[in-house]
C-alpha cells in the first residue's frame, strides 16, 4: 500500500484492516450505507440501501434521481457503513469511546441496463435486508424495472476499522472511586405488526429472524 493512499488509515492506526475479508464482514453485516461524492463543486452524503454484490456494492434508486445520474456518469465516490457494538465509559471523560466496526470504499458506480440483472440485483436488496424474503414477494415488473436506476459500485480501495475492549484510562485514574467498562449495544427486531388489509400468516423469514432474535418473546 502506497503512504499516501486515500483508505489509509491515519489515526489509530493499530485498529486499521485492509483484508478483503474484513471489508467483506463488516458490509455483509448491514444493509444501510453513506454515499458520498460531488456534484457540480457541491458535495453530498446521502443514506442509501446497498447489497454488497463480490467486490462490488449494489445501489439503487430513481431514474429521476439527479443525484443517482450524478453517481451514474462514473464520478469518484466514497461507501462507508458502520456498526457501533458499544458504548466505552471511561473515568474521565476524555477516554470516553465507543466499540465499533466500520468500512470506508472509494471508487466509481456504473448502470446495470440489463433487465435480467436488474430484476436479480433487486431481489438480492430484499434478501439482504431479510434473508429469504424475496422468495416470499412478488418480483420487479417491466414498468418498475423501467423506473428504477441500478448501479453497481466498483470498489478500487477500502479499509475497515474496528475498536474491540473496555476504556484506555489513564494508569493515574485507576485508583478513582468512578465505574468504568463497557455496555453492549444490539439491535433487535421487535413483534411483527401486519398491514391493515394482511389477513395471511407470518412468512417463514419473518417467523426465522424472530426467532432467532427473541422478538415478541
Amino acid at each position: 500500500m502506497p503512504p499516501i493512499a486515500r483508505h489509509q488509515v491515519r489515526r489509530s492506526k493499530d485498529r486499521a484492516r485492509y483484508d478483503r475479508a474484513d471489508v467483506h464482514a463488516v458490509l455483509d453485516a448491514g444493509f444501510l450505507a453513506h454515499v458520498g461524492f460531488c456534484v457540480d463543486g457541491q458535495p453530498f452524503v446521502i443514506p442509501m440501501l446497498y447489497a454488497r454484490d463480490g467486490d462490488g456494492v449494489l445501489l439503487h434508486g430513481s431514474i429521476a434521481s439527479r443525484l443517482m445520474r450524478g453517481l451514474a456518469d462514473g464520478i469518484p465516490a466514497c461507501v462507508s457503513v458502520s456498526h457501533v457494538d458499544a458504548l466505552v465509559l471511561a473515568r474521565s471523560h476524555f477516554h470516553h469511546s465507543a466499540n465499533y466496526r466500520s468500512v470506508v470504499c472509494f471508487g466509481t458506480a456504473r448502470v446495470v441496463d440489463d433487465p435480467a440483472q436488474k430484476a436479480d440485483a433487486l431481489a438480492r436488496f430484499v434478501d439482504a435486508i431479510l434473508p429469504g424474503r424475496a422468495a416470499e414477494s412478488r418480483p420487479s415488473d417491466r414498468n418498475e424495472l423501467a423506473a428504477t436506476l441500478l448501479l453497481r459500485f466498483t470498489i478500487d480501495d477500502a479499509s475497515a476499522k474496528v475498536r474491540e475492549g473496555g476504556p484506555r484510562d489513564d494508569p493515574a485514574d485507576r485508583d478513582l472511586a468512578l465505574w468504568a467498562g463497557v455496555v453492549p449495544l444490539q439491535t433487535r427486531y421487535a413483534a411483527p405488526i401486519p398491514a391493515d388489509d394482511c389477513t395471511v400468516a407470518l412468512p417463514a423469514s419473518v417467523r426465522r429472524v424472530i426467532a432467532n432474535d427473541g422478538a415478541g418473546t
